[in-house]
């Protein structure tokens, strides 16, 4: 069955969540670095055993189907894997119980910086280029300072 330009679009602005969706080649990537020696090595140190990376596998091959196909089962299911992923990696942050997440900002969030750390922002490379995409004049340094940090 042939289709046309119109029925790909359809097909495609029917997929929820599309945004989500990466980059085939990197699905691919990840399963080749969750299959490497040295990551089966750390998943042994870290886990006491191998993580399964066939969900990787079955996303780099569900990314193709709807890259190359519009095969749309295929975009849904990368999808949910995306959205469960996704969870998994928040869930840390949704548990935490430590910290009382904020409902606003603090009522000072845009204050003035005070005066000694005003006048060290204002030796740094970000104001000079501040300035001059404000069109301002840059200030005057001495053409000895430098901008490097080495940590």
């Amino acid at each position: 069955m042939n289709m046309t330009a119109k029925d790909e679009n359809q097909n495609e602005s029917r997929v929820p969540h599309q945004w989500m969706i990466k980059e085939c080649p990197i699905y691919n990537q990840e399963y080749s670095d969750c299959t490497s020696i040295r990551a089966r090595l750390h998943q042994w140190f870290v886990f006491g055993q191998l993580v399964d990376c066939g969900q990787w596998k079955r996303d780099s091959l569900n990314c193709c189907r709807w890259v190359e196909e519009k095969d749309v089962n295929a975009a849904k299911e990368l999808i949910e894997s995306e959205k469960k992923r996704r969870k998994e990696r928040l869930l840390a942050h949704y548990r935490n119980n430590v910290w009382t997440k904020r409902k606003s900002p603090p009522e000072n969030w845009n204050a003035p910086l005070p005066d000694e750390i005003q006048k060290e922002y204002e030796s740094t490379y970000l104001y000079v280029k501040s300035k001059e995409m404000k069109g301002e004049a840059p200030p005057t340094f001495d053409p000895n300072m430098s901008f490097c940090t080495i940590m």
